[in-house]
């Protein structure tokens, strides 16, 4: 990766270029830590935008491995039924294109994915022999569809987010019943 081109814009002139460690970790395919990462991780955040670039960030889950590696430069993310508005596949009719962030809960450090994508119907999930794999179940607990990612970046991501938020310190996290009845 040319890192002039890819770094040299109006942010990096003013707040300075990042560390050509950092700029080396972003492959056009998924390396075999970031691999590692996506089979354990039992959460995703999916976001896409249409055309006009109205965007919508989506929570997907299941049993770690439920996101399936097909190669080193394709993952199958199969969606099981949530809300039922369908935003981010709206937006992905229009604009094909999706950014992934993995999470593993304890864990600091996070997985990047950025591609295109391909709706997968429930009938081609069945020919891949993707099964629903979620630790909660109940009566609307089904696969509807999927995306097939081919992936333009993928990188680990550092830890600092995290650990500016203490995001897993759950000493500091409000977890009173008062605060799961509001909800």
């Amino acid at each position: 990766m040319d890192t002039n081109a890819t770094t040299d814009n109006r942010f990096t002139r003013s707040h300075g270029k990042p560390k050509e460690r950092t700029v080396a970790k972003v492959k056009n395919y998924m390396t075999d830590e970031v691999k590692e990462f996506i089979r354990k991780a039992p959460f995703v955040v999916m976001a896409t935008s249409d055309e006009q670039g109205h965007c919508d960030a989506s929570p997907k889950g299941g049993k770690p491995g439920y996101i399936k590696i097909v190669d080193d430069s394709r993952i199958l993310v199969p969606d099981v039924a949530g809300n039922r508005l369908f935003q981010s596949y709206q937006n992905m009719i229009e604009n094909p294109h999706v950014g992934l962030v993995f999470l593993i809960p304890g864990r600091d450090d996070t997985v990047r994915v950025n591609g295109r994508v391909r709706i997968v119907t429930d009938d081609e999930l069945g020919q891949m022999e993707v099964e629903l794999a979620v630790k909660f179940r109940d009566a609307d607990s089904k696969l509807l569809q999927g995306i097939l990612v081919e992936v333009q970046e993928s990188y680990t991501h550092c830890p600092r987010a995290f650990k500016f938020a203490g995001l897993w310190d759950v000493d500091t996290i409000d977890c009173t019943k008062e605060s799961q009845r509001r909800r």
